[in-house]
C-alpha cells in the first residue's frame, strides 16, 4: 500500500486558527479544502435554497394541490437504508404538512428488482392512489413511469442517481444530477432530495396562507434531520459542505434526544449512547441493520421501525432488524471466504491481480452479493462484480450481479460502454460511480468478464490500481489528548471528507490476540501509554512500529480514555 501524506494549505490553516479553530483541526480542515471559517459553520441558515433544485417548486405545487384535494399519495421506496429513510421522511413529513392519505410500497429486491417497474405501477394503482412519488429511484424508470401515467396517476420522481439520455415522462422530476439543474450539491442522497421537496412544499403551503400559527401552526421539519443524517451517511454520498450541514444537524438532534422513536430503539439495540453518537455509528452500526431488512427480508420492517411512534413496537422491530443483521453477517462470512478463494484462483501467486474481478457462485445469496463485492474490492483494490443466480419468478435464467468500484473507474459508465460494445450482453443495469448492478443471461457470463476486463484495462492505469492511504502526518504526543480526540470525534467525517489518519512511530509494550482475529496492543507515544486495536491482524509487531491509525475514544464502563484504531504498518 502506498502512503500519501496530505498537504495542509498553510494560509488557510493559519486563517482558520486565527479565527478560533484549534491548530491541529485547522490543519486537518485546510488539507480537505476548507479555506474559510464560514465553511465550518454548519447551521441550517446556510443550507442551499430549495428553489435552486430543479423541479422542486413544480413538485411542491403538485403536492400542495394533492393535499388540498385530499388525494391519496403512494410512495415507492427503495430497499436500502437511503431508500428506507427517504420513505420515512416522506411519510412523516407529508403527514406533518397535512396529507391525510399517505401509504408506501417497497419493491421486493428479488422478485421486483430495482425501481418503478410497470408491475409496481399497477400495484400502486391498486391501492387507489392518485399520486405516486418515488424516493431514491425512478430516474431510469421510463417504462414504469409511462405505465403509471397511462393508468391515470400523477408521478413525481425524487432521485439522486445519474440519469440516462432520456428522462421519464413524469409530472415533476427532482434530481440534482438531471440536465439543467444548477443545485450546487450534486452528492445529495435520496433522503436529502426528499427532505428538500418537503422544504419546498412547506414554502408553497406558507405562500398559500395555510399556516396562521393559531389554529394551524407551521410544522418544524428539522425533526426529520436525524433520518436525513442516517440515510446520507449509510449511502456513502460525498459529504460536501451542504451534506455535512444536514448530517451535523441530524446528529446534534440525536445527541439531544430529539429523534424518531424507532431510531432511538435502533441506537439502543446497537448498544450506543445517543449523546455520543457519531457518523461511524450511523454508517457501521445502525445503517447495516436497516439495510439487512432489504437484503434478506422485507424493507417494510425497516421503514415501519423508522416511522412508528409506539415505543414497544419500535423495540420489537429493532430486535427483528438486529436478528436479520446477524443472519446477514453469517451468510456474508461464508460467501466472503468462498469469493476470496475464487478471486485468488484468477491469477498466479506473486502476480498482480487483473484490472477487474468477476466472480460467480450459483449458491450465493443475491441479497448479499453487493457486500461481498465490496469486501473483495477492498482487499484487491480492483473493480469487482459478484454474480448469483436470480431467484426472481420468471427470471431464473438470469444472473444477477452487484459491483463495487475504486476511484477513477465509474462503474455505471463502464456498464454503459460494455452494453454499447456488446448490445446483447446486459439485460438491465443501473447505479452510479462506485456501485452498480446488472442482470445478464447465464450464458453471457464469460463474455461479461472479457468485456469488463477490456474496459477496466483501457480506463485504469497502474497508478489507479495501486492502493493508496491518505494520512495526515504525525499526531505527536502534545496532541495525544482526550479533548482533541473529542473534537475530532464530534466532527462530521465521511466520503469526500475522510476522518484523519495519523502516522507515528510507537513503542509496542504489550500485544495479544483477541477474538481469534484481532491484535490488542498497549503502545507508547513519547511518554504516553495508549491502548490500540488492529482488527483482522494476527501477526505480531516488533518492539517499535511505525503505524497509521485513527484516534478514538474508548468509553468502556463509563470511563473515557484514548484508543488507537490501527490501519496499517508503514515500516
Amino acid at each position: 500500500m502506498k502512503i500519501i501524506q496530505r498537504n495542509p494549505d498553510p494560509q488557510a490553516a493559519q486563517s482558520l486558527h486565527q479565527a478560533g479553530e484549534h491548530q491541529l483541526l485547522a490543519q486537518l480542515f485546510s488539507s480537505r479544502g476548507v479555506k474559510d471559517i464560514k465553511d465550518l459553520d454548519l447551521s441550517l441558515k446556510h443550507l442551499l435554497a430549495p428553489s435552486t433544485l430543479k423541479g422542486n417548486e413544480k413538485a411542491a405545487q403538485l403536492l400542495a394541490n394533492a393535499i388540498a384535494s385530499q388525494k391519496r399519495i403512494c410512495i415507492v421506496a427503495d430497499y436500502d437504508c437511503d431508500g428506507a429513510t427517504a420513505c420515512a421522511v416522506a411519510v412523516t413529513g407529508l403527514r406533518l404538512l397535512g396529507a391525510q392519505h399517505v401509504e408506501f410500497l417497497v419493491p421486493d429486491r428479488i422478485n421486483d428488482g430495482y425501481g418503478l417497474t410497470p408491475t409496481i405501477s399497477h400495484r400502486v394503482k391498486d391501492t387507489h392512489a392518485d399520486l405516486l412519488i418515488t424516493v431514491d429511484n425512478g430516474i431510469a424508470s421510463l417504462e414504469g413511469v409511462q405505465v403509471a401515467k397511462d393508468l391515470g396517476l400523477q408521478v413525481i420522481i425524487t432521485d439522486h442517481h445519474l440519469p440516462a439520455q432520456q428522462l421519464p415522462n413524469a409530472d415533476a422530476i427532482v434530481n440534482p444530477n438531471q440536465p439543467g439543474c444548477t443545485f450546487e450539491s450534486k452528492h445529495l442522497a435520496g433522503v436529502g432530495v426528499m427532505f428538500y421537496v418537503l422544504l419546498a412544499l412547506r414554502a408553497e403551503l406558507r405562500a398559500r396562507g395555510l399556516f396562521d400559527n393559531t389554529t394551524r401552526k407551521e410544522p418544524k421539519l428539522d425533526q426529520l434531520l436525524p433520518l436525513v443524517a442516517l440515510g446520507s451517511v449509510a449511502d456513502v454520498v460525498g459529504l460536501d459542505i451542504n451534506n455535512r450541514r444536514l448530517v451535523h444537524q441530524g446528529l446534534e438532534r440525536i445527541k439531544k434526544g430529539l429523534m424518531p422513536t424507532g431510531l432511538r430503539a435502533l441506537i439502543d439495540i446497537c448498544a450506543r449512547e445517543h449523546t455520543q453518537l457519531c457518523t461511524d455509528d450511523l454508517g457501521f452500526a445502525i445503517g447495516p441493520r436497516i439495510n439487512a431488512a432489504g437484503r434478506l427480508s422485507d424493507m417494510t420492517l425497516g421503514i415501519e421501525c423508522l416511522i412508528t411512534t409506539e415505543p414497544h413496537r419500535a423495540k420489537q422491530l429493532a430486535e427483528m432488524l438486529d436478528q436479520i443483521n446477524k443472519d446477514r453477517k453469517s451468510i456474508e462470512l461464508d460467501m466472503k471466504e468462498q469469493a476470496l478463494e475464487m478471486a485468488m484462483s484468477l491469477f498466479e501467486e506473486g502476480e498482480p491481480a487483473p484490472a477487474a474481478l468477476c466472480i460467480f457462485e450459483p449458491d450465493f445469496h443475491e441479497g448479499v452479493i453487493g457486500i461481498v463485492a465490496s469486501r473483495v474490492k477492498d482487499l484487491y483494490h480492483r473493480p469487482t462484480f459478484v454474480f448469483a443466480n436470480s431467484s426472481a419468478k420468471g427470471k431464473e435464467h438470469l444472473l444477477k450481479g452487484s459491483g463495487r468500484s475504486i476511484p477513477g473507474f465509474h462503474l455505471r459508465d463502464a456498464l454503459d460502454l460494455m452494453s454499447k460494445r456488446y448490445p446483447t450482453l446486459i439485460a438491465q443495469f443501473g447505479g452510479h460511480a462506485m456501485a452498480a448492478g446488472c442482470s445478464i443471461e447465464e450464458d453471457q457470463l464469460a463474455l461479461f468478464e472479457v468485456a469488463f476486463q477490456e474496459v477496466a484495462s483501457a480506463l485504469l492505469d497502474p497508478t489507479d490500481l495501486s492502493q493508496e492511504m491518505l494520512v495526515d502526518g504525525p499526531l505527536g504526543e502534545a496532541n495525544c489528548d482526550l479533548n482533541i480526540a473529542k473534537k475530532i470525534k464530534s466532527t462530521v467525517w465521511g466520503q469526500g471528507f475522510l476522518a484523519p489518519i495519523f502516522i507515528d512511530e510507537l513503542q509496542v509494550l504489550e500485544q495479544r490476540i483477541v477474538g481469534e482475529h484481532h491484535l490488542s496492543l498497549k503502545l507508547q507515544l513519547g511518554t504516553r501509554a495508549i491502548d490500540g486495536i488492529w482488527f483482522g491482524r494476527t501477526e505480531r509487531l516488533g518492539a517499535v512500529a511505525r503505524l497509521a491509525y485513527k484516534l478514538d475514544i474508548d468509553t468502556w464502563r463509563g470511563a473515557e480514555k484514548l484508543k488507537l484504531f490501527i490501519q496499517s504498518d508503514t515500516l
